[in-house]
């Protein structure tokens, strides 16, 4: 298997996260920081494992 195929199954498997930590409780309607900041750790590693795995096709 291609290690760019790998890297953008990945990248999705990370974005999925990042959207179910992103995600309002219906108990808490709002994000504690420490969501918020892990959703965006999350965001950014599925956007540059995303981005290495376009890269190694190209």
């Amino acid at each position: 298997m291609n290690s760019g195929l790998v890297l953008l199954v990945f990248g999705g498997f990370l974005l999925g996260g990042a959207w179910s930590v992103w995600s309002v409780d219906e108990d808490a309607p709002t994000r504690s920081t420490p969501q918020t900041v892990l959703a965006a750790v999350l965001l950014l590693a599925a956007l540059l494992a995303t981005a290495a795995g376009i890269l190694r096709f190209v």
